[in-house]
C-alpha cells in the first residue's frame, strides 16, 4: 500500500526512515526491508524532508509510505513518523542504513527475552579504514555505559516507551539525549550480533577526528542546554 499520507493496519513493527535527498543512498535501505526474513507483521514510512531529487519517487517503487515534512531536523522527522506509524514497536534506521534479513526476528526476540523498552544491536560501518574506531566505539563502548547509547541510524524501541518520554528531543544529538533520558526510567540493552550496515560517509567527508570531534561538540551544546 503507498500513499503520501496514510495511517497503519497495526503492524508489529514500524520502520520509520528520515531522508531529504537521499536518493544515492536510499534505494539500499529500502531493498534491505523488503528482503527481511520475517513472520512479523511491519510497515515502512519514510519521512521525506522537503527532497529536491528522486526519493518520493524511490519510496513509491518499494511501496512504503511517504510521510511530507518540511525538513526541520531529524528529531522532527523520526517524531512525525513514529506519529502516523501504526506499529507496536518503532524501528529507526537512517536512509543509508541496510539491516540484515534475520533484523526483525532477532530484534524482538531479544527485547522479549530480557524483557527491554528498547534495544540496538552491534553494526557494520562502511567506507574508510577509520569508519572501523567509530564501529567499534558503538559496538564496545555504547553498550557499557551505565545509560546506554542507541544510535538514531538502528535505534528498537516500544511505542509506550517513547511515548511516555517524549520522543526525540529536537537538540543536537539528539539520539544521545534520547537514549539517556529513556535509560533513566527503562531497561535498555545492545543485541551483541550485527544487525545492519551504515554508511561511513560522514567520516569520509570530515575525517575520524573530525566526525568524533562534531559528536563531541553536539553532546557538549546538549547537556549545555539542560538535557
Amino acid at each position: 500500500m503507498t500513499g503520501d499520507e496514510r495511517d497503519g493496519d497495526g503492524a508489529d513493527v514500524s520502520f520509520v526512515v528520515p531522508a531529504r535527498n537521499e536518493a544515492e543512498y536510499l534505494r539500499g535501505t529500502l531493498a534491505s526491508l523488503t528482503a527481511l526474513d520475517t513472520a512479523y507483521e511491519y510497515e515502512v514510512l519514510v519521512v521525506d524532508g522537503d527532497s529536491s531529487d528522486a526519493t518520493r519517487e524511490i519510496v513509491r517503487e518499494y511501496d512504503a509510505t511517504v510521510v511530507p515534512e518540511a525538513g526541520t531536523s531529524i528529531a522532527t522527522a523520526r517524531n512525525l513518523g513514529a506519529e502516523r506509524a501504526s506499529g507496536e514497536w518503532l524501528a529507526f534506521v537512517d536512509a543509508d542504513t541496510r539491516v540484515r534479513a534475520n533484523y526483525l526476528t532477532e530484534l524482538l526476540g531479544f527485547v522479549e527475552a530480557k524483557k527491554l523498552a528498547a534495544a540496538s544491536s552491534y553494526c557494520r560501518i562502511t567506507g574508510p579504514r577509520r569508519a572501523k574506531l567509530m564501529e567499534a566505539t558503538i559496538n564496545y563502548v555504547f553498550p557499557r555505559l551505565e545509560r546506554p547509547i542507541l544510535p538514531g541510524f538502528n535505534c528498537f524501541v516500544h511505542r509506550r516507551a517513547f511515548e511516555e518520554i517524549g520522543g526525540f528531543p529536537d537538540v543536537s544529538n539528539e539520539d544521545t539525549a534520547f537514549s539517556r533520558r529513556l535509560a533513566r526510567r527503562y531497561p535498555t540493552a545492545f543485541c551483541p550480533t550485527v544487525l545492519v550496515e551504515s554508511s561511513g560517509r560522514r567520516i569520509a567527508d570530515r575525517g575520524l577526528t573530525g566526525t568524533l570531534w562534531h559528536y563531541a561538540r553536539l553532546d557538549l551544546e546538549r547537556l549545555r542546554a539542560g538535557y
